[in-house]
Order: C-alpha cells, then sequence, then structure tokens
C-alpha cells in the first residue's frame, strides 16, 4: 500500500544520461516516496497553454491518486521532487548568471544583490531559481516575464533556509532557498509545505537543519527529521507593489 506523502522531499544526484533516464529516475522516486510499486505510478505532462503532453508542468499518479512533482536541471545535475500538491522546483548556478547576464531582474532585487555580502551572482542566481520555482508551480512557466515575479530573500543568503518568499501578481508564495555549494542554489516552491533536501552527489554529505529565513550552506549526514524545512502558508498582499511589468 502507498504512503501518503504530507511534506516535499527533493533529490540532488548527477544528471542521468539524457532526458529519458531523468524522467525514469523522477518515477522511480515517487515509488520510493510513497513506498509503491513503479508499476502503479504514472509520470506525465500536460501543458495549461497548448494541451500538448511532451511538455509542461509534470504530474504523477500512484494507483490512481495525485501526486505533485516537480524535475529541474542545469549542468552536470538533476533535481527531482515529490510532495502533497503543486511543486515548482529550479536548479541554477551563479556562474551561469554572471556569464550572461539577464534582463530579468526587477530594480529591487538588483538592490539588495548589490548590498548583500554575498556577492552579486550567487543573490542573483538565487533570486533566477526562485522565479523560475513559482512559475513552473504556477503551470505558465516562462511565457509569463520573469520580472513579474519579485524574490524576497535575506540579506545574506547563506545565514537561513526558509522564510523567503516571491511576490507574484499581488500574492506573496512561499519559498525555501537552498546554497547546495558554491556554485549552485536551489529553490522550492511548494504552497508553505514542509521540504526535504538530500544531496546524493556526496554520500556523505546533505542538506540542511531550519533555521531561520532565506538560505543555507551546511553539510552533515541526510536525516529526514533534521532535514526538514517548513514554510509558511501563501498570504494576500493587497497593500504591496506589483513587480515591474505585472
Amino acid at each position: 500500500m502507498s504512503r501518503a506523502v504530507r511534506t516535499v522531499s527533493v533529490r540532488v544526484a548527477a544528471a542521468g544520461a539524457s532526458r529519458t533516464a531523468d524522467r525514469e529516475a523522477l518515477l522511480a522516486f515517487v515509488a520510493e516516496v510513497t513506498r509503491s510499486d513503479p508499476a502503479l505510478v504514472r509520470v506525465r505532462r500536460r501543458c495549461p497553454h497548448c494541451g500538448a503532453v511532451d511538455h509542461g508542468r509534470p504530474d504523477a499518479l500512484v494507483d490512481g491518486r495525485p501526486v505533485g512533482v516537480g524535475l529541474a536541471r542545469t549542468s552536470g545535475v538533476l533535481v527531482l521532487a515529490v510532495g502533497p500538491g503543486r511543486i515548482g522546483v529550479d536548479v541554477e548556478r551563479p556562474s551561469r548568471v554572471t556569464a550572461a547576464p539577464l534582463d530579468a531582474f526587477t530594480a529591487g532585487e538588483r538592490d539588495r544583490a548589490a548590498a548583500g555580502p554575498d556577492g552579486v551572482g550567487l543573490q542573483l542566481a538565487a533570486c533566477w531559481a526562485v522565479k523560475e520555482a513559482v512559475l513552473k508551480r504556477d503551470g505558465r512557466g516562462l511565457r509569463v516575464e520573469p520580472v513579474r515575479v519579485e524574490a524576497v530573500l535575506g540579506r545574506t543568503v547563506r545565514e537561513t533556509v526558509r522564510g523567503g518568499h516571491a511576490r507574484f501578481d499581488g500574492v506573496d508564495h512561499p519559498v525555501t532557498v537552498v546554497v547546495l555549494d558554491a556554485d549552485l542554489v536551489l529553490a522550492v516552491a511548494a504552497g508553505g509545505a514542509a521540504v526535504r533536501v538530500q544531496d546524493l552527489r556526496a554520500r556523505d554529505r546533505s542538506v540542511v537543519s531550519p533555521r531561520r529565513a532565506g538560505l543555507s550552506e551546511r553539510p552533515g549526514p541526510y536525516r529526514p527529521r533534521e532535514a526538514g524545512l517548513r514554510g509558511t502558508r501563501a498570504r494576500r498582499a493587497p497593500d504591496a507593489p506589483r513587480a515591474p511589468g505585472a
């Protein structure tokens, strides 16, 4: 019998040899998290814009019951996520953001990145990952101009692991952001659900214990009870200014 999913489980691993291999890894991870026979798991995609099944936000069925899933890639890295509802996940390298500057950041994001102690590259990579995670969860992805999503994170992204949010169309969306290493940032948008992150790239190192609000970089053995991160419930911000372009 499958197990009900109450938290978001995230796995960071080396990318597979192909996109097909990555999708198979996601199916296997769903089966593992839900303790289900893989034969009972179906992972699918459907684009809410055009109805196509070769792209769009993924979801899964386990013995006919819906389970939220997410998948993200960057050079050499695959991220898988399984949770109780809609999930958006993204992973980005600060070196890529600094090498190819993006015209996707709000004035507030740029000001906070310039004022923080972590370096503009790390801050803006975190902002970009948050934008993608929120838009993936929304279902429209980059059909929406990323500048419409404003990431509001801690002053230093290395201090904290939760409590950041992204403002999108007048709503604050809670996000979890984690610095996995010096050149890799993870963002998860899951509506405030608790998040657990496991990094399999180095078996003796895995992610984080909860502290305050934003991001963290903290090695240690993976223990699910210690690695749980809880966000806050999404809340409307009627008086908050919208991001430029919203």
